[in-house]
């Protein structure tokens, strides 16, 4: 039985890599947007420093769940307080569901507190289509070299309830605690779940 687990863990792992745009290992690719206060981010600004993007739309209900009882707020803080640095990104299309002007996006991060460095206005979906964020949450880390060293779902609970969160593994909290202590990351890349981005 362990086998058979195994070996459908290691075909979820393929299926993740060959969806991914950006091959897990390798750099991430550079990217230029402006932020909900209407300042200018590159991710090459943050070089010597881990990033976490956070593909998000805040009208999904996988979205929702992390966010109700202040779960992904709570990660953001631990990791930014940490001296990483914490990038959502919006890439709904104007029109589609999640979409939200930088007044909106600012109102948002008050309201639900949140603890990132900046939320990323992507209406064009020209970054999301870069890294192939399929769903919201898609989450990606990025080592102070510019490596991509994780990318897939926020954890390994896939559902809407946010009574899972406590009980799921949180990837990108155990991605950057192996990556500060100098370990492999035992799942470096896994399939992300949610609702699909709205290019």
């Amino acid at each position: 039985m362990k086998t058979i687990h195994r070996l459908l863990a290691g075909l979820l792992a393929l299926s993740a890599t060959l969806n991914a745009a950006v091959e897990t290992g390798s750099a991430a690719p550079d990217f230029t947007l402006a932020d909900t206060a209407g300042t200018t981010h590159s991710l090459s600004d943050f070089k010597g420093k881990y990033v976490v993007l956070e593909w998000t739309n805040h009208q999904c209900p996988f979205v929702v769940k992390h966010y109700k009882n202040g779960d992904m707020q709570a990660v953001q803080k631990d990791l930014t307080d940490d001296g990483a640095v914490w990038l959502q990104i919006v890439s709904s299309a104007e029109g589609k569901q999640g979409y939200i002007s930088a007044e909106k996006g600012e109102a948002l991060r008050k309201e639900k507190a949140m603890h990132s460095t900046a939320m990323l206005l992507d209406g064009s979906g020209e970054v999301g289509k870069t890294y192939a964020a399929r769903t919201t949450p898609h989450m990606y880390l990025i080592d102070p070299e510019g490596t991509l060293i994780y990318q897939g779902a926020i954890d390994s609970i896939k559902s809407t309830k946010p009574s899972d969160v406590a009980k799921a593994t949180n990837y990108v909290k155990a991605a950057y605690a192996s990556a500060l202590a100098g370990e492999p990351i035992e799942a470096a890349t896994t399939s992300p779940y949610g609702c699909g981005v709205k290019y």
